[in-house]
């Protein structure tokens, strides 16, 4: 009992410590702001972060060419590790919020507060760094890398680094969501994305005699109609699934049948299962559409991330976490999914885990009510101190459990 008395003081410590950082938190965020760079370029972000951890005596390594992994080891090792994540990448996007601390690289936007979500783990880091003595454990701060184009967390996987990690955990911002609320919601919150390219090869010929030609044109309009057909008659229409197809281009001249067409588009589930049937669905209708009208088909699919599943004892373990910060009445932990995907997913794969949510919208100041994505995309930025507070006080409660 003395034992915990004394980490309850030192959790307390931390806490303090890390409010005291708030404004920093906001200045790091707005600097990353004014310097957005998109996936997999992240290189001026990558040498910020790097030069940040230096400064704290952090140890960290390199995660391909623009991810890093910090090291924080508390007074004793207990066997536990466990992983927090931020994302690192921007959009290619204008600028137009008007802000003192607006892009300053023009055509990009931290429009999808990764800003934020680095700051405010930077703060933990800085924390958990100085105040190692008061867990007991091992704590990864992975900022990642090419989270908007499903690239990043595969590196982290697949490095190596992180064969002992027993838990994972990670925040996203929230514009639909007040500031001052906090989400833990167990099983799916958001979709997978499989992204397809289908190429149809036919036979130009003069429009006056189709006959003579193979028309890739007609043949990729029938695969797109017959793609729709997919969720509402091979899916439970208890489950939500979505095919979409948003770029199919053909034809050189109005005269001219077309020799070839491409078909773009997206596949979003919430379950392992309707993922894989979906996908294989695209490509069995594509081909068998496709030979009907004499043509081939080339197909392509890239797996941008897999569904992303809260697990239920994470889940539990985060909104208890988020009633000490908020109040239990602040705390949502009952919210549809989204078929907006995210490659936290590849942690999970790897060790049970929770993606929470943090509000940043304010209810009287329109400027924190547009979508993540918008150009004008802003936060309340009082939500930055509680997203290092949910990082840091996860991480704690995990790792002093027995």
């Amino acid at each position: 009992m003395k034992g915990e008395t004394i980490m309850t003081i030192q959790h307390t410590t931390l806490i303090t410590a890390l409010e005291e950082l708030e404004p920093q938190i906001i200045e790091w965020r707005r600097y990353l702001h004014q310097h957005p760079e998109p996936s997999l370029k992240e290189y001026q972000t990558k040498e910020w972060i790097q030069q940040k951890l230096t400064q704290q005596d952090i140890p960290f390594v390199s995660v391909g060419e623009t991810g890093t992994l910090a090291t924080i080891k508390g007074a004793q090792d207990n066997g536990k590790t466990i992983l927090l994540r931020a994302d690192i990448d921007a959009l290619e996007l204008p600028d137009e919020t008007g802000t003192s601390y607006a892009s300053q690289h023009e055509g990009l936007n931290h429009a999808c507060g990764h800003d934020g979500h680095t700051a405010s783990l930077l703060a933990t880091a800085f924390v958990l760094n100085d105040y190692r003595e008061a867990f007991s454990g091992t704590v990864l701060i992975a900022f990642q890398q090419a989270e908007e184009i499903g690239a990043g967390a595969r590196q982290f996987v697949e490095s190596g680094l992180l064969g002992e990690v027993d838990e994972v955990f990670g925040i996203h911002l929230d514009s639909s969501v007040p500031v001052g609320k906090l989400l833990a919601v167990p099983g799916p919150t958001n979709a997978s994305c499989d992204i397809f390219k289908i190429k149809v090869k036919g036979v130009s010929g003069h429009a006056a005699r189709p006959d003579l030609g193979r028309d890739a044109l007609l043949s990729a309009a029938s695969i797109v109609v017959e793609l729709q057909k997919i969720v509402a008659r091979e899916i439970n229409p208890l489950e939500s699934v979505v095919v979409a197809v948003g770029v199919l281009d053909a034809g050189t001249r109005y005269n001219i049948v077309a020799n070839t067409a491409v078909i773009e588009g997206t596949v979003r589930a919430f379950s392992h299962e309707n993922r894989q049937h979906a996908v294989e669905a695209v490509e069995r209708i594509a081909r068998q559409v496709a030979s009907a009208h004499r043509t081939e088909i080339e197909f392509e699919v890239y797996d941008a991330a897999a569904p992303l599943i809260n697990d239920a004892t994470s889940a539990e373990r985060a909104a208890k976490v988020a009633s000490d910060i908020v109040g239990a009445e602040n705390v949502i932990t009952n919210q549809l999914p989204s078929l907006g995907a995210d490659d936290f997913a590849d942690f999970l794969a790897i060790a049970p885990g929770v993606y929470g949510r943090v509000g940043t919208r304010h209810a009287e100041n329109e400027k924190t009510h547009y979508a993540h994505h918008h150009e004008k995309f802003d936060i309340d930025e009082r939500s930055l101190l509680l997203a290092s507070q949910y990082h840091l006080r996860y991480a704690l409660t995990y790792l002093k459990e027995e």
